[in-house]
């Protein structure tokens, strides 16, 4: 308690501890009316260790159950102290596709392309988004084409432009087969 600490540390009088606290002088003399705890306190340690994902509720009925005349906002009181809170949890990322295995190295130029986005601000604030399109085996920046925004034709149109004015590596099909790119 603040005042017992006050009283202690600055080795001052009782009824000033008292007042530097704010803490009546009465509640200083008279002793807790309350029940001892540390039964319950350790039995919902042993519940909440037990089983990590039950909560307070759930740690709550099994009390009951087991005949402890307590009610839900004590439980939430010391599962509280004890620190036993559930973390929260963070919501999944979807995944954009599934993992097929490890994509095959390039071994020459115009083998294999690869493509992202690139995101930026402009001075005055508006957002700036480029495609970019490196050849894997020569890190060659084959296309930069920025825009305020990009839609799926916007996208292909671009895609379609490059490979008819290069050599393009041949499309790769879901099964595994190639078909060269029109030109």
């Amino acid at each position: 308690m603040l005042a017992h600490w006050i009283h202690e540390r600055f080795q001052v009088n009782v009824r000033r501890s008292c007042r530097l606290a704010g803490f009546s002088k009465s509640g200083w003399y008279k002793g807790s009316q309350a029940r001892d705890q540390s039964a319950l306190r350790l039995r919902i340690r042993e519940i909440a260790h037990a089983r990590p994902r039950f909560g307070y509720p759930r740690i709550h009925v099994m009390l009951r159950r087991e005949g402890w005349q307590v009610n839900r906002k004590r439980v939430y009181r010391w599962y509280r102290l004890e620190g036993l809170q559930l973390r929260i949890r963070m919501r999944r990322r979807k995944h954009m596709c599934l993992h097929r295995g490890s994509v095959p190295l390039a071994t020459r130029r115009q083998e294999r392309w690869s493509m992202d986005f690139v995101h930026d601000q402009l001075i005055d604030g508006r957002p700036i988004r480029m495609l970019t399109v490196v050849d894997q085996w020569s890190r060659e920046s084959v296309l930069i084409e920025p825009a305020f925004s990009f839609s799926g034709a916007k996208v292909a149109e671009v895609l379609d432009r490059l490979v008819m004015g290069r050599n393009s590596p041949p499309l790769r099909w879901r099964n595994g087969h190639t078909a060269e790119a029109s030109s």
